[in-house]
């Protein structure tokens, strides 16, 4: 078996932050990887339509404008895309998803226990393997297996912001109003993209989630919560 080694670039945002050895992502600035192909907007992590799914939505590369900026983007085959999970609330990973491009697909390791935690992987090519074309503005491509379902390629950046005010505010020269009300705003992203990686999992392969973290800085009753990161890792 070929084992190949990978090294830490960035680690994203996400339900909960790691930022003690990684440089926090904040979606379309992340100083040491800024405009390269490790360069990761967003995690979203969400309860699926089957409530007993989660999914997890890696954006990287954002980001881009339509036409053809969008359309030569591509995902880079010497960087892993990793979801890091911890179910038993310590905040290090107990599984993994890990995601890597090969020709004009995209192929997913996991959920599976790691080979080692922290800055570095090795792809993990002995656990449940799966794959799926990746999209292109006009061919949209999804695959489904053993209760799991994948995608990756251009989507829409979801996430919302008012740049343009943010910067007014940090500026001060929208003082004292500072940012716009709901319905006011302007959400600077609405026809920008990024490259989008999402896989849906059923819980059942992901253990049982531990104590929501925001019991720890004294937010209570919150339901059970899978902790979770992602990570763009760069072969060396």
């Amino acid at each position: 078996m070929k084992k190949t080694k990978f090294f830490v670039a960035i680690a994203g945002i996400g339900l909960a932050v790691l930022s003690v050895f990684f440089i926090a992502a904040d979606h379309i600035d992340s100083p040491a990887v800024a405009g390269t192909t490790t360069d990761i907007a967003d995690l979203y992590a969400f309860q699926g339509d089957n409530p007993n799914n989660t999914v997890f939505i890696a954006t990287l590369q954002g980001p881009l404008t339509p036409g053809n900026v969008t359309t030569n983007a591509e995902f880079d085959e010497d960087v892993v895309v990793e979801f890091n999970i911890d179910n038993t609330g310590d905040f290090v990973e107990d599984l993994v998803i890990q995601v890597i491009k090969r020709g004009d697909s995209m192929y997913f390791f996991g959920p599976a226990a790691p080979a080692e935690t922290g800055l570095n992987s090795t792809i993990l090519t002995s656990a449940t393997r799966n794959s799926v074309k990746i999209s292109t503005n006009s061919d949209v491509q999804t695959s489904s297996n053993n209760g799991m379902s994948f995608f990756a390629g251009p989507r829409r950046d979801a996430f919302y912001f008012d740049f343009n005010r943010f910067n007014e505010v940090i500026s001060g020269a929208v003082a004292p109003e500072g940012f716009l009300p709901p319905g006011q705003a302007e959400d600077f992203f609405l026809d920008l993209n990024v490259l989008a990686i999402a896989v849906e999992v059923p819980n059942g392969m992901l253990g049982t989630a531990p104590a929501h973290v925001g019991g720890l800085v004294g937010i209570n009753g919150l339901p059970p919560s899978y902790n979770v990161w992602v990570s763009a890792k760069r072969k060396q």
